[in-house]
């Protein structure tokens, strides 16, 4: 199969999972060069259907020069070009490739960045019907150390599911979750307790995030407590995290460690208000992922992952907490020693082995799987 076949065939996927249809207005923002044979792909197939779309670079290699010169205040300031694209679409689609992970900064200038930022994404969220497309790159496995066909080759995989039926199989465990009283994430580091009494669990299913697959819901603000520790490190914003613990206390992080980005993981939690509380609580469905990448997008699809992010929740899933910030955390239940995901009592992950619950849900199975 040609390039422009592959990608023809991935970003009509995007189109679809966003209802892209004649007469829409469609902003498309791409972050990198290597991702316009992807914003070529789909633009053609905006056109193909009757839509109209427009893009805009969001290039962040020009993110070095304002993080160098700008003032704070005007880094914690919306883009006024990303502001008007998200006020005149009606779709919007995202491509973010992935780019070198390190930016050199002071963290508390990029945690600036990133609010002008999250004034972008809630209005994308509140006004537009979306989606983030993220793309590996050769750039990104050099500097993770990964083998970058075989990055490539699980990404591709992933897109590849009868998205419709695996919708159906993943509501009906969020139906079922949505009964539950209290999830709980532990393993020999700690213990964490997320009541989400009441609140609505959604599946994403070939809509809002590339590559998808995972449920998520909102739980109560007010009533996370306890320990979670992820473990080996990551990248947010372009600055490394290792080893983060945080604990919670009537919902709110009461305390922060890590061994490299701890300055940076505070100016992200104090970005406003709600930054300190849990907004969203997901967990991954996608069987074709299977390699921590250290890029949140993708390995919170992971099958065998939960996340939680810090700050705005989605209101489909019933929460109220706003903030600019939403930051997912993932943690990988799989790594060393195993971990536990358990709904009221049940195991959906035991020991670092997925159960049947969630096993029954899983997506973009590979043909050798049963």
């Amino acid at each position: 199969m040609s390039e422009a076949t592959e990608w023809g065939r991935i970003t009509e996927l995007v189109a679809d999972g966003v209802r892209v249809a004649a007469g829409d207005k469609v902003s498309v923002f791409f972050t990198d060069a290597a991702a316009l044979p992807a914003v070529a792909a789909f633009v053609d197939e905006c056109w193909r259907r009757g839509a109209v779309p427009q893009v805009l670079a969001t290039d962040e290699r020009f993110d070095e020069s304002a993080l160098r010169w700008a003032d704070t205040t005007l880094l914690e300031q919306a883009p006024p070009l990303e502001v008007a694209a998200m006020q005149w679409c009606d779709v919007h689609v995202s491509f973010r490739a992935m780019a070198s992970p390190v930016v050199d900064a002071e963290p508390t200038r990029i945690a600036a960045l990133r609010h002008g930022r999250g004034i972008v994404s809630t209005m994308r969220w509140q006004q537009t019907r979306w989606a983030l497309v993220r793309i590996p790159t050769p750039e990104w496995a050099r500097a993770t150390g990964q083998d970058t066909d075989e990055l490539l080759a699980e990404w591709a995989a992933s897109f590849d599911a009868d998205w419709p039926e695996a919708e159906a199989r993943m509501s009906a465990l969020c139906a079922r979750l949505e009964r539950a009283r209290t999830v709980v994430i532990e393993d020999s580091w700690g213990r964490l307790e997320l009541p989400v009494t009441g609140r609505r669990w959604v599946a994403f299913s070939g809509s809002a995030n590339w590559p998808d697959g995972e449920i998520a819901t909102a739980p109560l603000e007010q009533d996370v407590s306890g320990v979670i520790r992820f473990p080996g490190e990551f990248w947010f914003a372009g600055v490394r995290v290792c080893e983060l613990e945080l604990e919670f206390a009537a919902g709110l992080v009461v305390r922060e460690h890590a061994t490299e980005g701890l300055e940076f993981v505070r100016s992200l939690l104090d970005t406003d208000a709600g930054a300190r509380r849990v907004g969203e609580l997901g967990i991954g469905t996608n069987a074709a992922l299977t390699t921590m990448t250290g890029d949140l997008l993708i390995d919170e699809k992971i099958l065998g992952t939960v996340h939680i992010a810090l700050g705005r929740a989605y209101p489909q899933c019933g929460g109220v907490n706003e903030s600019a910030l939403h930051w997912d955390v993932v943690k990988d239940l799989r790594a060393a020693g195993g971990g536990s995901l358990s709904v009221d009592g049940v195991p959906l992950i035991r020991d670092g082995v997925v159960q049947p619950p969630l096993a029954d849900a899983a997506v973009a199975r590979r043909q050798n799987q049963p």
